[in-house]
């Protein structure tokens, strides 16, 4: 029998712990199970987690392939790569940002840390970023403003402590079952409750003892209108606020009244005095897409952690707490380079950018300038030369259509473990090692590092993520790896130690160190240490801000970009499905399926005119999708649900950005319902 081998499931951030063991005849994991000796989840494990870790039904990338004639061909690793540099190095030399480079949360730190180091160190492109950017981009521009640092201050260790679960713009039912299923058993005590903010009423809500339904897109209207209450009514921690805050008189200065913002959002006053009674409670309150992924989700992001100051929630059992989606993309914002440097060192900083130099052993000049547009002004450039790893920007882009034109005006290398959208329009197609077959390490949402290994050897035709990259990377600049096929642990060890000194230091934790503990949560500044609740110690509070203290917004409800009109009468939202993880390639054998949409009947019956066989045609104004109707009572009236990780969802989606974080507008945009033509199939990945 094959030996049981520990790893961390790399399907969502949750970041369980799991036991694989490898077949013994043929290849691939035979057995998956929670890990009980893991810190984390202590043997708990989601069906989802375990099913695509030993089944997924993704159709797998083999062989290497090259475009010719128009096809893709399956060719020998040495063609591949020679051509991949090819155009790589074409693109490069007519200018480093022709060249675009885009990343994933579901590389290991070790990958990922590579691949910012050829970006940056090598190539020197601002182009440069990853697919978390179109999902947790505006918590972690909220987390720099507001603290200092992007660091979620709670821990899992805070549930248990929590007499208020506020679950706003997220999911965690269906996105992350172990952690809902932590909050479901802390509800189960006398007095704790379960609160969600939801235009729609998910499965999530249906496990809460209370929902409150704001309007699509105006949930800064209702965090603004719950502070205000919080404001009449006299229930703002003072103290706190005076020894540990700043800006809190501008923020009143420009807060509305509560029933005016309460009005703005859609809701009743009972629902505001309810989450303002919620917040007198030690709460948590987690948020997610729904919050982030708007023109305003920066600020929307910042109002929530206002409540949480405001109130003093800001200690352990309390406090603001983003959930994070992909398995790593934690790890990508401490050690990719993308938004800042290795343990989140300022970007533009001369010392810091000396430093990251140094240790490259590459000209300071070279370095980028800023850290580039984000990943839908990356293909709004129109780049020469596109290298996705790991992620899927044909389905996962808004106005797909747009991105995917991009894409085939660019010479495009399609590093992936399974076939995408993304990868049938590559030029070169490079088959990587995926769950169950690399080595490293990831990070999960509370900042806990632990380490992936794999359960068998890597298949004949595959190749680690990390050796991709070395190989690629030596070729074009000679010596920026020390190897083109790296020790994961050695390059884990590079990284580490850029983060020495900083605000997000893993220079404590060393592969030795996760083999006996399992898991480390950062900051861990040596071997002793590991983090704790972040940002409080002992009923003292200190943030590394200018100040040394946090700080308020005055963000305030803007109109949406493109709200419901005449001729465009309904609201489109998005949101994830349970098998809907990176636009869904592990769960989907092949072709995408139909698309189904969730509608309310009654909105379903002031167009049955227009419905054929259970099918309506979804318009806006970027694009026409064929949808197979759910008549869903938990969605309002007037709204249109889709799964964002369809690949035929973001044909509709808005490209607008928030200004700040860079992050899309997924959740809402204006769209209008049609009969299907005659011969127009469901909308599927083709």
């Amino acid at each position: 029998m094959s030996d049981w081998v520990p790893t961390t499931c790399m399907r969502c951030a949750v970041g369980c712990g799991h036991m694989h063991r490898g077949a013994d005849v043929g290849y691939g994991i035979d057995v998956a199970r929670g890990d009980a000796a893991h810190p984390v989840n202590q043997g708990l494990a989601c069906a989802r987690g375990l099913r695509e870790s030993k089944d997924p039904d993704g159709e797998w990338l083999t062989r290497p392939m090259v475009r010719s004639d128009g096809r893709l061909r399956q060719t020998t690793w040495d063609v591949a790569i020679a051509s991949a540099i090819e155009g790589l190095r074409e693109a490069h030399e007519a200018d480093p940002d022709s060249v675009a480079v885009l990343g994933s949360g579901q590389q290991t730190n070790e990958a990922a840390y590579a691949l910012g180091k050829l970006a940056r160190g090598g190539f020197g492109t601002r182009h440069y970023d990853a697919n978390t950017t179109l999902c947790m981009a505006s918590a972690v521009t909220a987390y720099y403003q507001a603290f200092g640092s992007d660091a979620p201050p709670c821990t899992y260790g805070d549930i248990d402590e929590a007499d208020r679960h506020v679950v706003w713009g997220a999911n965690p039912a269906v996105a992350h079952p172990v952690m809902f299923r932590w909050i479901r058993q802390a509800a189960d005590d006398e007095g704790v409750e379960i609160v969600v903010v939801d235009p729609v009423r998910s499965e999530t809500a249906e496990n809460a003892e209370r929902h409150v339904a704001p309007d699509p897109g105006k949930d800064l209207a209702l965090a603004r209108a719950i502070l205000a209450r919080i404001v009449e009514t006299d229930r703002v921690d003072t103290a706190f606020v005076e020894e540990y805050t700043d800006g809190f008189a501008d923020l009143l200065a420009s807060l509305p009244s509560a029933a005016e913002a309460a009005a703005d959002a859609g809701v009743e006053m009972d629902a505001v005095d309810l989450l303002a009674d919620a917040l007198d409670q030690q709460a948590l309150v987690y948020w997610g897409m729904g919050v982030n992924q708007h023109v305003q989700g920066t600020e929307t992001a910042r109002a929530l952690i206002d409540l949480t100051l405001a109130t003093g929630n800001l200690r352990p059992g309390g406090g603001p707490f983003s959930l994070t989606g992909q398995a790593n993309s934690m790890g990508t914002r401490i050690c990719s380079s993308k938004g800042t440097w290795p343990g989140q060192r300022p970007f533009e900083d001369p010392d810091h950018r000396r430093t990251v130099a140094d240790v490259w052993d590459v000209p300071v000049d070279r370095l980028p300038d800023d850290t580039g547009p984000g990943p839908v002004g990356m293909l709004e450039d129109g780049p020469d030369a596109v290298w996705t790893v790991a992620t899927n920007p044909v389905a996962g882009m808004p106005e797909a259509d747009t991105a995917r034109q991009a894409l085939e005006d660019a010479f495009v290398v399609a590093q992936d473990a399974f076939h995408t959208e993304t990868t049938a329009v590559a030029d070169v197609v490079l088959p990587a090692a995926t769950w169950g077959e690399s080595e490293g390490t990831t990070t999960n949402m509370e900042r806990t590092i632990s380490r992936v290994r794999p359960a068998m050897e890597v298949p004949s035709g595959v190749r680690p993520d990390i050796d991709i990259i070395a190989t690629i990377g030596n070729r074009l600049f000679p010596g920026l790896f020390g190897s083109t096929s790296p020790d994961p642990e050695a390059v884990f060890d590079e990284f580490t130690a850029l983060t020495e000194g900083t605000v997000a230091d893993c220079s404590g934790i060393t592969y030795d160190r996760l083999e006996a503990e399992h898991a480390v949560r950062w900051p861990a500044p040596d071997a002793d240490s590991s983090g704790s609740y972040r940002y409080y110690d002992d009923e003292s509070w200190a943030f590394p801000t200018a100040s040394g203290r946090a700080q308020f917004s005055t963000g305030r409800q803007e109109p949406l970009p493109e709200p419901a009109g005449e001729e465009y009468p309904l609201t489109l939202t998005t949101a994830r499905e349970a098998d809907g993880y990176n636009t869904g390639v592990r769960s989907r054998d092949g072709a995408a399926g139909p698309l189904v949409a969730r509608i309310h009947p009654d909105t379903v019956a002031a167009h049955s005119e227009r419905v054929v066989d259970d099918h309506i045609e979804i318009a806006s104004r970027r694009g026409t999708v064929t949808a197979r109707i759910d008549a869903d009572e938990g969605v309002p009236t007037g709204m249109i649900w889709l799964p964002i990780h369809h690949p035929a969802t973001n044909r509709l989606t808005l490209s607008d950005r928030d200004p700040q974080s860079k992050e899309p507008h997924f959740k809402q945009c204006a769209v209008k319902l049609a009969s299907p033509e005659a011969d127009l199939p469901p909308a599927t990945a083709d």
